[in-house]
């Protein structure tokens, strides 16, 4: 027998990748997992006959020849179709976009890209060997594209995601479908749990990064949680957030980690509680029921080991262009149209800043034929300035709420930098 499987709790991904490989390879048989993920039961319910899945426990006694794996290389989420087929002897191939994770199942003939989504994977095979499939399959596998890419949004996306998904759009992919089975709300139990989390998450600033943690009680596992969790992290917008659920029943507990900060790899983080995932979506199942104080000491166990956040500091202009108070605005443009300079601060005698004169302050003193007056009546008062310790989120807050293009960075009142939107821009 010639077999093809995805990891336990099969996902869109998954199901996506599966239904596109039946096209590499015919002759195998499609085993379905015991669990499927609450996102994918609506599809798999739909498209049943279609994927023509044998169930796992038929894998009992049969002798496995080959095996080709998706969406994973961890031999513990293949392990309930390994454990049926004794001795396990088959020849292993393996197609895994997660490539920042070690591939540790035996003799695997790993075939791996850094892509948003698995289903690229096998759809570029696809692709390159001029293959036609149907609209469901086609369906099924943008399904898969568009739910492990965020809908592109993700930071993991890569260009042959697009490329795959426009060739699954010309070969009959309905996008009405797919849009019916993104659907991120499948339980009632989901949204209460999201009030439920909304409610309990806090904001800690760690080493410069924002993040949020929460821990909630539950009397037994449910599922569509990651989808809480990362429906919780679109509204606080975090550098990362860190979910802790405690099953009751099952005496166990599960971490799930979001991130959208290159700095914080949950991969690694992950790895380190027995988990692992991509780097900006990773959980790991703690197989105790933790107290409280876990969250503690995860804050610490981060503390300890992210690399402080670049800031103000890191990215200022440290040579200021300033302006004194006793000049006019005649003086104050020269000075701007010799420096290149949209806009520069004001000191006083003590070099204290006191205010900011842009291009738009000095059209108004044109305007009026003011251009003699003093730079005091003209500059901007209202400052808004931010210290050299304040992170990138400080200042894109300032940016963006005030609307403002120069961030003075201010110490014991003195001007020792600036930072623009440009700097901004050109460190995210």
């Amino acid at each position: 027998m010639k077999i093809l499987v995805g990891h336990s709790n099969m996902d869109l991904d998954c199901f996506g990748s599966l239904a596109l490989a039946r096209y590499l390879y015919p002759r195998y048989i499609p085993v379905k997992s015991r669990l499927i993920h609450p996102m994918a039961k609506g599809l798999y319910s739909l498209y049943h006959d279609h994927l023509g899945f044998m169930p796992s426990r038929e894998l009992k006694d049969e002798t496995v020849e080959k095996m080709v794996v998706f969406d994973t290389r961890n031999a513990s989420k293949i392990r309930e179709y390994m454990d049926y087929i004794k001795p396990f002897t088959a020849d292993v191939e393996v197609y895994d976009h997660h490539v920042h994770n070690a591939c540790d199942i035996p003799g695997a003939l790993l075939h791996e890209a850094s892509y948003g989504s698995n289903t690229t994977l096998v759809a570029e095979e696809l692709m390159s060997r001029n293959i036609t499939i149907t609209p469901d399959a086609a369906t099924i596998a943008l399904t898969g594209i568009f739910s492990d890419t965020g809908s592109f949004t993700h930071e993991n996306v890569n260009s042959r995601d697009f490329e795959a998904a426009r060739w699954l759009m010309n070969q009959g992919a309905s996008i009405k479908r797919v849009k019916q089975f993104l659907k991120v709300w499948h339980q009632d139990i989901q949204i209460d749990i999201f009030h439920k989390v909304l409610n309990a998450v806090s904001f800690r600033n760690l080493n410069g990064y924002s993040l949020l943690f929460c821990h909630i009680y539950l009397d037994d596992q449910v599922g569509g949680l990651s989808e809480v969790v990362q429906k919780v992290f679109e509204v606080e917008n975090g550098d990362a957030i860190f979910a802790v659920f405690s099953f009751e029943k099952r005496n166990r507990t599960l971490l799930i980690g979001r991130s959208q900060n290159d700095a914080i790899d949950l991969t690694k983080i992950m790895a380190d509680w027995g988990g692992g995932g991509h780097p900006r979506a990773a959980s790991a199942t703690i197989k105790e029921l933790v107290s409280r104080e876990f969250v503690n000491t995860l804050r610490h166990y981060l503390k300890d080991i992210l690399v402080p956040a670049c800031n103000a500091g890191d990215i200022m202009t440290r040579e200021v262009d300033v302006v004194p108070d006793s000049y006019t605005v005649m003086e104050s443009s020269l000075f701007m149209e010799t420096t290149d300079h949209t806009g520069v601060p004001v000191v006083d005698g003590e070099a204290n800043l006191v205010g900011f004169i842009s291009l738009r302050d000095i059209s108004k003193a044109r305007v009026a034929g003011e251009m003699q007056a003093s730079v005091r009546g003209y500059m901007t008062h209202k400052l808004y300035t931010a210290p050299p310790d304040a992170t990138l989120r400080d200042l894109e807050r300032l940016f963006l709420d005030y609307n403002i293009g120069h961030v003075p960075i201010v110490k014991e009142g003195k001007v020792v930098g600036i930072v623009t939107r440009s700097d901004y821009l050109r460190q995210i």
